[in-house]
């Protein structure tokens, strides 16, 4: 790892470790380095969960939270809101990439999509 992502990865670890989490977590990484990047951060926390000497199962599910909740959101997946309750475990897709989707779908027929 470049020296840059040396230094958020060990400043992820460590608030992981001081128990922090989701936003807090993320926003501890932002204080140390506020120039990084979401995409950084991400980096950095997948190299912490294939990292050996990373053992603790609660410090991993700290970091892999944050690693799929910034994923998503640079995918433009968003969270669901609270009254969409019927599918809890499927996030729902921002309206501009709904958009995005259809607007390239439009002027296809269904032969076009399908091929």
């Amino acid at each position: 790892m470049g020296k840059k992502l040396d230094r958020i990865y060990e400043t992820l670890i460590e608030g992981a470790c001081d128990g922090l989490f989701d936003d807090a977590l993320y926003s501890h990484v932002l204080s140390k380095h506020p120039k990084t990047s979401s995409k950084r951060i991400v980096k950095a926390a997948l190299f912490a969960l294939s990292d050996p000497e990373v053992k603790e199962r609660a410090v991993l599910e700290r970091i892999y939270g944050l690693a799929i909740r910034y994923r998503l959101v640079s995918l433009g997946v968003e969270d669901l809101s609270d009254d969409e309750e019927d599918n809890p475990s499927a996030p729902s897709v921002s309206h501009k990439l709904k958009t995005k989707l259809e607007s390239s779908v439009a002027g296809s027929s269904l032969v076009d999509i399908l091929h």
